[in-house]
């Protein structure tokens, strides 16, 4: 499988300089390439093939005084602009045709100079590692890295963004096996995901919820504040732009590193981990949405599922519709639903007093182990 490491980076100034004209050239070399056959559609022509597109965008643009300052950068970055671009028609295509599953695919859409987030990729011909520790990055030079760790294998490709904190980042693709495998366990556990804890496992556990964008609220709103105080176009408002998107970072960054910590721990304790499918699309919609949105279920769940990929473990997906808070984990009997406020019950046939949250996880380790087995009947 393939896996990403995410590692900072920090360029010196003519090094930002040369990134800044690598990042307008391929969003240059994409729109244009967008913009030919978006024509040649409007004009009734075929679609332009990859390789015309290439020869027309980059190979005859580098000769045109209009594009000429295209061959500054590495013909490495124009190229997997472009190759983006096919990739987002691809998408595009087969979500039209039913191929693609999941949410509608959009067409592609313009890429502007002002969003928050730019980008180049390269393959392995346009950047190496050296023996130093440096990034060499083919016309940019070699880039300063703060390894938190190793990487296992060379990498394949690599990614250079900056985000709208200003923050240079580079991502590397790594090709893995299964040499990663960890040893096998006998433990299951259910995982049963809220607000109040953000999970509560089977085995008794409670993880309480970090609630970090709500603690950083008033940090935040007083960024906004000051954000909304300055002069539209100054040099003041970039500045406070900048100072509210890391104050944002800030809060991405503690979450998702609190989503790494509990995912691995679940992984390496357990050999199957079962957890309910949620609605966070529609939970979202309801006045829930900023604490569904702090939480960020879809994130932990994500990393649940590949770990368990990369680590040999099991993982099962139990229906969204799975009566797992009415279900008595003792003796099955379905019990009937219960407003959000009782967060005790006592079975109506056995006489057992339940922790919602506990025979919720409970009732959904024994669904995921029946769902791996496929002998679910719900």
């Amino acid at each position: 499988m393939q896996l990403r490491y995410n590692f900072r980076v920090y360029p010196e100034p003519a090094q930002r300089r040369a990134l800044a004209r690598a990042f307008g050239c391929a969003r240059v070399v994409f729109n244009d390439g967008l913009r030919a056959r978006q024509e040649a559609h409007a004009a009734g022509l075929p679609y332009i093939k990859d390789t015309d597109l290439q020869k027309q965008v980059i190979t005859a643009a580098k000769g045109t005084g209009e594009r000429v300052w295209l061959a500054e950068v590495s013909s490495v970055v124009l190229v997997q602009s472009l190759r983006d671009l096919h990739t987002a028609y691809r998408n595009f295509f087969a979500s039209v045709t039913g191929k693609r599953k999941g949410p509608k695919v959009a067409s592609p859409r313009f890429k502007s100079k002002r969003d928050n987030r730019q980008s180049i990729r390269l393959t392995a011909n346009g950047f190496c590692l050296r023996g130093d520790g440096t990034l060499y990055v083919a016309k940019v030079g070699d880039l300063r890295v703060r390894w938190s760790r190793p990487l296992p294998a060379t990498p394949t490709s690599v990614t250079l963004t900056l985000d709208a904190g200003g923050r240079y980042f580079a991502s590397f693709v790594i090709q893995t096996d299964a040499s990663e495998m960890l040893p096998e366990t006998t433990g299951m556990v259910g995982v049963d995901l809220g607000l109040t804890h953000f999970a509560v496992l089977s085995d008794g556990r409670k993880v309480a919820s970090p609630r970090l964008f709500r603690r950083a609220e008033k940090k935040l709103r007083k960024a906004q504040q000051n954000l909304a105080r300055k002069t539209r176009g100054s040099n003041n408002r970039k500045k406070a732009v900048v100072q509210v998107a890391r104050a944002h970072a800030r809060t991405a960054d503690a979450r998702r590193d609190f989503h790494h910590k509990l995912s691995t721990t679940i992984i390496r304790e357990n050999q199957a981990v079962h957890v309910e499918d949620l609605a966070v699309k529609g939970l979202a919609r309801t006045r829930l949405a900023k604490s569904v949105h702090d939480a960020g279920w879809s994130a932990f769940v994500g990393m649940l599922e590949y770990k368990a990929t990369r680590y040999g473990r099991t993982f099962t997906r139990v229906d969204r519709f799975f009566p797992s808070s009415q279900l008595c984990s003792a003796c099955g009997v379905k019990d009937g639903p219960k407003p959000l406020g009782v967060r005790e019950w006592t079975c109506q046939a056995c006489g057992t007093v339940h922790d919602r949250d506990v025979n919720a996880a409970r009732n959904i380790r024994t669904e995921g182990s029946k769902v791996a087995a496929g002998q679910a009947e719900t």
